[in-house]
């Protein structure tokens, strides 16, 4: 016999790019939201993205991701599933390097260039509130470390959040950048707008109305 409990559907299960980097502390951050936190899975290869509702690039050093990309022969499969770029995939958000890893040089998913250490190297590593658009309450304390910003994008690129007069958070679709590192501090509503995109497009899906 089922039971009502057994009718519910699974938690949204997240992918977190583990090549390189700080993914780990995503996963961490993924698995404090609640009241049910979402099912994460480390992405290593092509198989991985299989069955996923939605997929965090974590920061790190981006040529070494790069790289470990291109090794596994993951470019292709990550933009097929990101939407290649022009919308209708699933729900990503990127930190730091993987700001850099979604814009127009690297996995060509968002419509925007990022410059790399645009802050300055690891000396100009610092710490910054950040107001972004479309999360409630305080700003965002974020950690820069080695950070981006986007030096150019696209009409469909929104700019929620700026440091210094540079565009540090940014939105295209259902894909989210981010300059800093809020998954090291103990702030999760960054997570928790990525997983409100998640859940968005599941119910989407379910409605018919995405592919």
């Amino acid at each position: 016999m089922v039971g009502p409990d057994d009718a519910r559907p699974l938690a949204p299960l997240i992918g977190v790019l583990a090549l390189q980097g700080g993914f780990e502390a995503h996963e961490r951050m993924l698995a404090k939201l609640g009241p049910t936190p979402p099912r994460t899975r480390q992405v290593r290869v092509a198989g991985d993205l299989d069955g996923l509702d939605g997929l965090v690039v974590p920061g790190g050093e981006s040529t070494t991701m790069t790289l470990g990309v291109a090794r596994e022969g993951l470019a292709e499969p990550l933009r097929s599933r990101g939407g290649g770029g022009g919308g209708g995939g699933i729900p990503i958000l990127g930190s730091c390097a993987g700001l850099i890893m979604l814009d127009r040089d690297h996995l060509r998913l968002m419509d925007m260039r990022a410059e790399r250490n645009a802050f300055g190297r690891q000396v100009r590593s610092f710490e910054a509130d950040v107001e972004v658009r479309g999360v409630e309450g305080p700003p965002i304390h974020g950690i820069f470390i080695r950070a981006p910003w986007v030096a150019e994008h696209g009409p469909q690129v929104e700019i929620l959040g700026e440091l210094e007069g540079h565009a540090v958070a940014v939105r295209e679709g259902d894909m989210l950048a981010v300059a800093f590192h809020a998954e090291l501090g103990r702030d999760d509503r960054l997570h928790r707008l990525f997983l409100d995109l998640v859940e968005e497009r599941r119910a989407r899906s379910a409605a018919g109305g995405a592919g």
